[in-house]
């Protein structure tokens, strides 16, 4: 048989041709480890990011979503001996943000470390349809930079969202404010990540107009829980625009009682569009988003919306929860008008940034989480009424069907990619069967598709 030479084999007599073989092969060696994987947490391999163009690569968050865990290992550690470890069985160099970062990170907990390697152990693999590029950080904070940053509106599932980002584009950004030296600061004060000054991506990178390193974030979280603030909500309940007939209530039994306030006494913090899009839609170096992303459903319950609850409908109707599902719809029309509006008049004022919103569909917790160890293949059914988690879905195709008219809210998308994470009752927090853990590979599922679809099918729906 004839022996075939290898590439290094070859001999060649001149040094321009030498040259041209060695580019070949380091090009090629690039080429292969950036694409052997389709989702990868090496997020530090950032040397050959710079080359790949935004092209249009075709994955719909249902084709996202129709994907599996696979159990892919990325350390040979056998158990969890100290909370640190858990970075690297995430592939994580480190986390900015460090508001209750163990908590996150779910090592507050020492009886919950048996979990540990294997929750950190499972990578999402989306449909054979979609064609993604990998998850890099570092090629995340660039187009941040260049094409605008996030900023993440939601209730503490979209700060662990955000704490999960802090790390992804570690070690190229920084947070504030800092919690470990005042873990005094409320919960409802903006967290920003910046691009951190000894980036070794900087001198790569494009940098806008008005642009300060020092000044302008990349993503920012705020907490908002209901999109619209209480003020907001009172009044477009006591409006014309919304009432019992205007609903599809169906009984009148169901009917909801005129009280003077929509709201008891629980807790909860928002803001309206007014307060935040001016934000958004403002220009370096006091921001530049790009993307507004946003996510609720989890606080809309009878008891945050006490003037719904009805105790005659009893648990299995969520105590009225249908009338909060009515009111819901109603309010998130507002809220949409809203955003549009102020999206278009940014436009029409001369604005030529890239904006747009996403809507990530809300992602309900699991029961008995605690002693389930690895992904599901299916969705498991509800068998108690936890909170308002049964009807979350309910709240998702509302909203899904509001926006379904890219007419009327060109610049709205909505993203139903909460199939993963309902697959995945592992991989919630300690503490809770509600919050999620970083690197886990939920919330990081959340930031490649939201980065996949910002700088790709978007892109490409423009251009059609």
């Amino acid at each position: 048989m004839a022996k075939v030479p290898s590439l290094l084999a070859i001999r060649p007599r001149s040094l321009s041709t030498k040259l041209l073989l060695l580019g070949t092969i380091i090009t090629f060696a690039i080429t292969l480890y950036t694409f052997s994987s389709s989702y990868s947490f090496r997020i530090s391999d950032w040397s050959s990011i710079f080359s790949q163009q935004r092209q249009h690569s075709s994955c719909t968050p249902e084709q996202w979503s129709s994907g599996r865990w696979v159990y892919s290992p990325t350390s040979d550690l056998v158990n969890l001996t100290r909370p640190e470890q858990a970075l690297s069985l995430a592939g994580f160099e480190g986390c900015a943000a460090d508001r209750e970062y163990h908590w996150h990170l779910g090592t507050d907990h020492e009886e919950e470390w048996g979990r540990f390697p294997k929750v950190s152990s499972y990578k999402w693999v989306p449909s054979t349809q979609c064609d993604v590029h990998p998850l890099n950080g570092a090629a995340m904070v660039k187009d941040m930079v260049e094409n605008g940053g996030w900023l993440l509106l939601g209730d503490s599932i979209t700060e662990n969202h955000f704490f999960s980002l802090s790390c992804l584009l570690y070690p190229h950004v920084r947070a504030t404010p800092n919690y470990t030296e005042n873990p005094y600061f409320d919960r409802a004060w903006q967290q920003n990540l910046y691009l951190s000054p000894s980036s070794p991506i900087i001198p790569e990178i494009a940098m806008p107009e008005g642009f300060s390193i020092e000044h302008t974030p990349l993503v920012s979280f705020r907490r908002v829980d209901l999109l619209l603030n209480g003020a907001d909500l009172d009044a477009l309940y006591h409006s014309s625009a919304f009432s019992v007939e205007s609903t599809d209530v169906a009984s009148p039994g169901s009917q909801p009682s005129e009280a003077k306030s929509l709201f008891a006494d629980e807790a909860f913090w928002s803001l309206s569009p007014s307060e935040y899009m001016p934000t958004f839609l403002d220009s370096p170096p006091d921001a530049n988003y790009g993307t507004l992303v946003v996510s609720t459903a989890g606080h809309w319950t009878t008891t945050t919306l006490s003037a719904f609850r009805d105790e005659d409908a009893g648990e299995y109707a969520g105590y009225g929860i249908n009338n909060v599902l009515a009111f819901f719809k109603v309010a998130m029309r507002t809220w949409a008008g809203e955003v549009q509006d102020a999206i278009t008049e940014y436009r029409i004022n001369g604005g030529r940034r890239p904006k747009q919103v996403v809507v990530r569909a809300y992602l309900p917790g699991h029961e008995n989480c605690h002693n389930i160890f690895e992904p599901t293949k299916t969705i498991t059914p509800w068998a108690n009424v936890w909170y308002n988690w049964p009807w979350i879905s309910d709240f998702n195709a509302e909203f899904q069907e509001l926006l379904s008219s890219s007419s009327e809210f060109p610049d709205i998308h909505y993203l139903p990619i909460e199939r993963p994470g309902r697959l995945r009752p592992d991989a919630h927090a300690a503490g809770d069967c509600l919050h999620l853990i970083s690197g886990t590979g939920v919330l990081e599922g959340w930031s490649h598709y939201i980065w996949h679809f910002v700088t790709r099918e978007v892109q490409q729906k423009d251009l059609m």
